[in-house]
């Protein structure tokens, strides 16, 4: 019974996961029937801010009222979301419909995790089977630009919505004859109305400001520092609402928690880390060595296959190792890995890159699931999916900060360059050869930014490992 429950799950997280990466390969077509080229940054956005801000919400919920309906409620909203959003008939309609659809994936990832720790109970286990999750995650990156490339070939850009029915009806109706919930729910029913919409509120304003800001480069206008400001006095706002609350949205107790808050700490740190790799990689060979978009496409392909690997050797590691020990070996990769990609230069060996990628992606297949591990064996059962669902916003947090800050550093290194033809550089038979080399050693300048940037994310995550070993350590002794 528990494997037909995990092939739902996996399906669940596929569907969820995949839509995030799924639509770019449909942008061009989208942007053709829609118009609205301008806002389609925002088809991307929409999805991860929703997904982000919904998260917490539902760990909650799952706690309060049990993993499997807040789940199925989330999968129906996903899917209501996916139908409206193959209807859509403008940009704006798409990017309200794609908010819906965030706002049910929202519920996939922690509640997914939250289930496995109820149904598997032996660390070892549980290893295995968030290791098989994380690894669907992973391929689901791969697979997301390729189905949809392919449906917007053969058929229409719609059908990369539509496609989530049939499967996520099966998933659904899985969950719903298969998985028998045995957790306790307490009988006092409190939601935390007033910490959720806040919380809310002040998480939209502070993406809002990192993802308008990094677009347009406007930190210092009034309005993105206006928003910067009202979502630390909104948080400030929430920490005293929750510290008043009978059942509080994030209990505060979470933030005292060592084992979670470093845990926490670790997926920020290496969560950018894979932001930087999917927004410039593509640039680079793109941009510098004037490869073809498929070529582009195809250079991020190592990172989730070797995810998927190192996701199922952490599974099967575990019990072997200490879940520290292969937080170790996961940054020390990671490391290395980022080690190589910031002495990269148009002269390296092409194979270097493909090493690099494939190394971060067994780094993070390494950590990804002794996280979730780590965190469920750190809290108590009735704070489980909470816990699950803050390290799951904490990661989408980090990819739109990360992705805030290393635009930032990329646009000082390029745009302080002074050329007007960088929207240009991937097209290199398009730029006079006379300003292509002055482009390309613009571009190859603002990628080496940002790789010395993830560097320094790599050593910091490897350092924070060793931190955490040795509290772990001192606390065994005593």
């Amino acid at each position: 019974m528990r494997l037909q429950i995990m092939i739902a799950l996996m399906l669940s997280t596929f569907l969820a996961a995949m839509e995030g990466t799924i639509v770019s390969t449909a942008v061009p077509r989208i942007t053709s029937d829609l118009a609205g080229f301008e806002q389609v940054s925002w088809v991307y956005a929409i999805y991860m801010l929703a997904t982000a801000v919904s998260a917490p919400i539902y760990g909650k919920l799952a706690d309060l009222f049990g993993r499997k309906n807040v789940l199925l409620i989330g999968i129906g909203i996903f899917l209501l979301g996916s139908t409206l959003c193959g209807v859509a008939t403008s940009m704006w309609q798409l990017i309200i419909f794609r908010a819906i659809q965030g706002l049910g994936a929202g519920s996939v990832m922690p509640i997914t995790m939250t289930i496995i720790g109820d149904l598997y109970t032996e660390q070892t286990a549980r290893a295995k089977a968030q290791g098989w999750i994380s690894a669907v995650w992973g391929l689901s990156g791969v697979a997301g630009p390729l189905v949809g490339g392919f449906l917007v070939d053969t058929l229409t850009w719609r059908y990369i919505f539509f496609l989530n029915l049939p499967f996520g009806l099966v998933s659904f109706f899985m969950l719903i004859f298969l998985y028998k919930e045995k957790l306790a729910v307490k009988e006092k029913r409190h939601i935390d109305y007033p910490g959720a919409l806040i919380f809310s509120v002040g998480t939209i304003a502070l993406l809002y400001a990192l993802l308008t800001g990094s677009q347009n480069q406007s930190w210092t206008s009034p309005v993105t520092i206006s928003l910067i400001v009202f979502a630390l006095v909104t948080y400030l706002v929430f920490v005293s609402v929750e510290k008043k609350s009978p059942e509080p949205l994030i209990p505060l107790s979470l933030f005292t928690n060592r084992n979670v808050t470093m845990i926490n700490l670790l997926t920020l740190l290496t969560n950018g880390i894979v932001i930087s790799m999917v927004v410039y990689l593509p640039i680079w060979s793109q941009g510098v060595l004037g490869e073809s978009a498929t070529m582009a496409g195809f250079v991020l392909t190592p990172m989730p296959v070797c995810w998927t690997i190192g996701s199922i050797l952490a599974g099967n590691l575990l019990g072997k190792l200490r879940a520290e020990q292969l937080f170790i070996a996961g940054t020390a990769v990671l490391t290395v890995a980022t080690t190589l990609l910031s002495f990269l230069s148009t002269h390296s060996a092409g194979y270097l890159i493909y090493v690099a990628v494939g190394s971060i992606g067994l780094g993070m297949g390494l950590i990804s699931p002794i996280v979730m591990v780590k965190i469920q064996s750190s809290v108590e059962v009735d704070k489980r999916g909470t816990a699950i669902a803050l390290n799951t916003f904490t990661g989408t947090f980090s990819q739109t900060f990360g992705a805030a800050v290393f635009g930032m550093l990329f646009n000082m290194v390029t745009v302080a360059g002074g050329h007007t033809n960088l929207g240009a550089s991937f097209e290199h038979g398009s730029i006079p050869v006379a300003q292509l080399a002055q482009i390309r050693d613009l571009l190859a300048s603002g990628v080496h930014v940002v790789f010395t940037g993830t560097f320094v994310l790599a050593i910091s995550s490897f350092v924070l490992t060793l931190l955490i070993a040795k509290g772990n350590r001192v606390k065994q002794t005593h």
